[in-house]
Protein backbone atom coordinates (compact mmCIF):
# COMPACT_ATOMS: atom_id res chain seq x y z
CA UNK A 1 0.00 0.00 0.00
CA UNK A 2 1.20 3.34 -0.72
CA UNK A 3 1.39 5.89 2.31
CA UNK A 4 1.24 9.24 1.92
CA UNK A 5 1.36 11.87 4.27
CA UNK A 6 -1.78 14.28 5.28
CA UNK A 7 -1.16 17.87 5.91
CA UNK A 8 -3.38 20.64 7.51
CA UNK A 9 -4.58 23.68 5.31
CA UNK A 10 -1.60 25.70 7.44
CA UNK A 11 0.63 23.14 5.15
CA UNK A 12 2.22 21.24 7.99
CA UNK A 13 1.95 17.76 8.50
CA UNK A 14 -0.32 16.23 10.50
CA UNK A 15 -0.19 12.21 9.44
CA UNK A 16 -0.08 9.53 7.27
CA UNK A 17 -2.60 7.80 5.34
CA UNK A 18 -2.52 4.72 3.59
CA UNK A 19 -3.85 4.46 -0.18
CA UNK A 20 -6.00 1.80 -1.36
CA UNK A 21 -3.50 -0.56 -4.05
CA UNK A 22 -6.85 -1.35 -6.12
CA UNK A 23 -7.07 2.28 -6.89
CA UNK A 24 -3.68 4.05 -6.31
CA UNK A 25 -0.95 1.22 -7.07
CA UNK A 26 -2.45 -0.41 -9.85
CA UNK A 27 -0.17 -0.85 -13.08
CA UNK A 28 -0.41 2.62 -15.03
CA UNK A 29 -1.82 1.70 -18.33
CA UNK A 30 -0.93 4.09 -20.80
CA UNK A 31 -2.70 2.94 -23.85
CA UNK A 32 -6.20 3.12 -21.69
CA UNK A 33 -5.02 6.78 -20.22
CA UNK A 34 -4.31 8.18 -23.87
CA UNK A 35 -7.84 6.56 -25.65
CA UNK A 36 -9.89 8.03 -22.31
CA UNK A 37 -8.17 11.83 -23.19
CA UNK A 38 -9.00 11.27 -26.58
CA UNK A 39 -12.71 9.96 -25.91
CA UNK A 40 -13.40 13.02 -23.35
CA UNK A 41 -11.82 15.48 -26.21
CA UNK A 42 -13.69 14.19 -29.21
CA UNK A 43 -16.84 13.83 -27.11
CA UNK A 44 -16.80 17.34 -26.66
CA UNK A 45 -16.40 18.44 -30.14
CA UNK A 46 -19.39 20.08 -31.29
CA UNK A 47 -18.96 19.08 -35.17
CA UNK A 48 -21.24 21.58 -37.03
CA UNK A 49 -18.93 23.19 -39.18
CA UNK A 50 -20.30 23.28 -42.54
CA UNK A 51 -19.39 24.80 -46.15
CA UNK A 52 -21.74 24.68 -49.25
CA UNK A 53 -20.70 22.24 -52.24
CA UNK A 54 -21.85 23.64 -55.90
CA UNK A 55 -25.33 21.83 -55.18
CA UNK A 56 -26.08 23.99 -52.51
CA UNK A 57 -24.47 27.75 -53.34
CA UNK A 58 -27.29 29.38 -55.07
CA UNK A 59 -26.93 30.91 -59.01
CA UNK A 60 -25.77 29.05 -61.57
CA UNK A 61 -28.39 27.30 -63.30
CA UNK A 62 -27.71 28.25 -66.71
CA UNK A 63 -24.35 27.23 -69.25
CA UNK A 64 -22.20 31.31 -68.98
CA UNK A 65 -21.75 30.74 -72.63
CA UNK A 66 -21.52 28.27 -75.07
CA UNK A 67 -19.48 24.68 -75.48
CA UNK A 68 -17.54 25.49 -78.54
CA UNK A 69 -16.50 28.77 -80.35
CA UNK A 70 -15.72 31.20 -77.60
CA UNK A 71 -11.82 31.14 -77.12
CA UNK A 72 -12.69 29.87 -73.62
CA UNK A 73 -12.38 26.65 -71.50
CA UNK A 74 -15.71 24.95 -71.90
CA UNK A 75 -17.78 26.01 -68.31
CA UNK A 76 -21.14 24.38 -67.05
CA UNK A 77 -21.78 26.92 -63.85
CA UNK A 78 -20.16 30.01 -62.72
CA UNK A 79 -20.76 27.92 -59.23
CA UNK A 80 -18.48 25.30 -60.48
CA UNK A 81 -15.40 25.28 -57.60
CA UNK A 82 -12.80 26.92 -59.63
CA UNK A 83 -15.56 30.39 -60.27
CA UNK A 84 -15.43 32.89 -56.79
CA UNK A 85 -18.68 32.59 -55.09
CA UNK A 86 -18.38 29.05 -56.48
CA UNK A 87 -19.10 25.85 -54.08
CA UNK A 88 -16.16 23.73 -51.98
CA UNK A 89 -14.56 20.52 -53.10
CA UNK A 90 -15.45 17.89 -50.77
CA UNK A 91 -16.70 20.71 -48.27
CA UNK A 92 -17.17 19.86 -44.63
CA UNK A 93 -20.14 18.78 -42.92
CA UNK A 94 -21.20 18.74 -39.27
CA UNK A 95 -20.63 15.18 -37.86
CA UNK A 96 -20.88 13.26 -34.79
CA UNK A 97 -16.83 13.00 -33.59
CA UNK A 98 -17.98 10.74 -30.49
CA UNK A 99 -17.00 7.25 -29.57
CA UNK A 100 -17.89 4.80 -26.84
CA UNK A 101 -15.65 3.54 -23.95
CA UNK A 102 -16.16 0.39 -22.00
CA UNK A 103 -16.75 1.09 -18.20
CA UNK A 104 -14.09 -1.20 -17.04
CA UNK A 105 -11.76 0.78 -19.82
CA UNK A 106 -12.90 4.09 -18.01
CA UNK A 107 -12.12 3.04 -14.74
CA UNK A 108 -8.74 1.35 -15.23
CA UNK A 109 -8.17 4.99 -17.21
CA UNK A 110 -8.63 6.59 -13.76
CA UNK A 111 -7.33 4.08 -11.83
CA UNK A 112 -3.99 4.47 -13.76
CA UNK A 113 -4.08 8.38 -13.80
CA UNK A 114 -4.39 8.51 -10.20
CA UNK A 115 -1.69 6.05 -9.28
CA UNK A 116 0.96 7.64 -11.68
CA UNK A 117 0.06 11.45 -9.70
CA UNK A 118 0.51 9.27 -6.42
CA UNK A 119 4.19 7.55 -7.88
CA UNK A 120 4.94 11.30 -9.55
CA UNK A 121 4.29 11.96 -5.51
CA UNK A 122 1.96 14.89 -6.76
CA UNK A 123 -0.99 13.49 -4.66
CA UNK A 124 -1.51 15.46 -1.95
CA UNK A 125 -4.36 14.47 0.94
CA UNK A 126 -5.54 17.26 3.50
CA UNK A 127 -7.48 16.16 6.31
CA UNK A 128 -10.45 19.10 5.70
CA UNK A 129 -10.95 22.10 4.21
CA UNK A 130 -13.72 23.96 5.97
CA UNK A 131 -14.80 27.42 4.97
CA UNK A 132 -17.47 29.56 6.85
CA UNK A 133 -17.98 31.95 4.42
CA UNK A 134 -16.66 32.21 0.75
CA UNK A 135 -13.20 33.92 0.44
CA UNK A 136 -10.91 33.05 -2.32
CA UNK A 137 -8.15 34.80 -0.34
CA UNK A 138 -8.29 31.33 2.33
CA UNK A 139 -8.23 29.04 -0.80
CA UNK A 140 -5.09 30.86 -2.53
CA UNK A 141 -3.10 30.87 1.31
CA UNK A 142 -3.89 26.69 1.58
CA UNK A 143 -2.51 26.61 -2.21
CA UNK A 144 0.68 28.74 -0.87
CA UNK A 145 0.76 27.07 2.58
CA UNK A 146 1.16 23.72 0.48
CA UNK A 147 3.14 25.16 -3.02
CA UNK A 148 1.01 24.75 -5.07
CA UNK A 149 0.06 26.82 -8.07
CA UNK A 150 -1.69 24.57 -11.17
CA UNK A 151 -3.58 22.17 -8.93
CA UNK A 152 -6.96 19.65 -9.17
CA UNK A 153 -8.80 19.82 -6.15
CA UNK A 154 -11.13 16.70 -5.38
CA UNK A 155 -13.85 17.21 -2.18
CA UNK A 156 -16.73 15.56 -0.91
CA UNK A 157 -19.96 16.44 -1.34
CA UNK A 158 -21.23 19.66 0.62
CA UNK A 159 -18.67 21.88 0.48
CA UNK A 160 -20.14 24.78 -1.94
CA UNK A 161 -18.14 27.34 0.04
CA UNK A 162 -14.88 26.01 -0.99
CA UNK A 163 -15.81 25.53 -4.73
CA UNK A 164 -17.03 29.50 -4.64
CA UNK A 165 -13.93 30.36 -3.13
CA UNK A 166 -11.67 28.37 -5.78
CA UNK A 167 -13.36 29.04 -8.79
CA UNK A 168 -12.03 32.40 -9.14
CA UNK A 169 -8.08 30.94 -9.25
CA UNK A 170 -6.50 30.72 -12.56
CA UNK A 171 -5.07 27.36 -12.85
CA UNK A 172 -6.87 25.68 -9.99
CA UNK A 173 -10.71 23.61 -10.60
CA UNK A 174 -12.27 21.69 -8.16
CA UNK A 175 -14.55 18.43 -8.88
CA UNK A 176 -16.23 15.87 -6.46
CA UNK A 177 -15.16 12.64 -6.40
CA UNK A 178 -18.13 11.41 -8.68
CA UNK A 179 -16.91 14.33 -11.38
CA UNK A 180 -12.79 13.26 -11.55
CA UNK A 181 -11.99 12.23 -15.16
CA UNK A 182 -8.69 11.14 -16.75
CA UNK A 183 -8.13 15.03 -18.54
CA UNK A 184 -8.27 16.72 -15.41
CA UNK A 185 -6.06 14.78 -13.80
CA UNK A 186 -3.42 14.96 -16.26
CA UNK A 187 -3.96 18.54 -17.08
CA UNK A 188 -3.18 20.14 -13.26
CA UNK A 189 0.39 19.29 -11.71
CA UNK A 190 -0.77 18.33 -8.52
CA UNK A 191 -4.03 16.88 -7.04
CA UNK A 192 -5.02 17.88 -3.92
CA UNK A 193 -7.72 15.41 -2.28
CA UNK A 194 -9.22 15.89 1.31
CA UNK A 195 -9.73 12.69 3.44
CA UNK A 196 -13.32 12.30 3.15
CA UNK A 197 -13.04 12.78 -1.04
CA UNK A 198 -10.10 9.90 -0.40
CA UNK A 199 -12.27 7.65 1.09
CA UNK A 200 -14.79 8.80 -1.55
CA UNK A 201 -13.17 7.57 -4.32
CA UNK A 202 -12.01 4.65 -3.02
CA UNK A 203 -15.22 3.01 -2.24
CA UNK A 204 -16.50 3.47 -5.46
CA UNK A 205 -13.65 2.90 -7.67
CA UNK A 206 -11.94 -0.36 -5.15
Amino acid sequence: MANVSVYNIEGNEVGTIDLNDAVFGVEVNEHLVHMAVVNQLANNRQGTQKAKTRSEVSGGGRKPWRQKGTGHARQGSTRAPQWTGGGVVFAPVPRNYSFKMNKKEKRAALKSALTAKVEEKKFIVVDEIKFDEIKTKNFANILKNLDVKKALVVLEDGNANVELSARNIADVKTAKTNTINVYDILKYNTVIATKAAVANIEEVYA
